[in-house]
């Protein structure tokens, strides 16, 4: 096998660094995993940004992630979805949720004290804005 090992990381919550990232009204805390795993997988953590006003900012627009694999668990608060061919969630602290690659989704709203851990695969992978909804598959006759 030519893979390079995983590294040892351990990510301390005393040293916790949030920055700005894909969402503008959140900020994320990377765990130290793309580095350790070359790439393969990143975790985070993702919070509302405190000092932003985030009234009308609580979405993402529909939107695709060509990637592997993606999950996240809520932590703290609240997250609503729309998701091709599923429908609306809203998922609270505790729920855990697995979108399959590429599943077109749109963020509508959240509570101002969401956080959640996302972990996904590759730890770099493209977001493609989607103009609308795909329409669910015909049933077959």
């Amino acid at each position: 096998m030519d893979e390079q090992p995983q590294l040892f990381n351990a990510n301390f919550a005393k040293d916790a660094v949030y920055k700005t990232g894909l969402r503008g009204f959140m900020e994320y805390r990377d765990l130290g995993i793309a580095n350790a795993t070359h790439g393969k997988i990143r975790a985070h953590v993702i919070r509302i940004k405190q000092d932003a006003d985030t009234h009308d900012l609580h979405t993402t627009g529909l939107h695709r992630h060509l990637c592997d694999f993606q999950m996240f668990y809520v932590l703290k608060g609240w997250i609503k979805f729309t998701y091709e061919d599923e429908g609306e969630y809203t998922f609270n602290a505790g729920d855990c949720v697995l979108q399959p690659p590429g599943i077109v989704h749109n963020e509508l709203d959240c509570s101002d004290d969401l956080e959640v851990l996302e972990i996904y695969s590759p730890a770099v992978h493209e977001t493609v804005v989607v103009d609308k909804m795909p329409m669910a598959a015909a049933a077959a006759d």
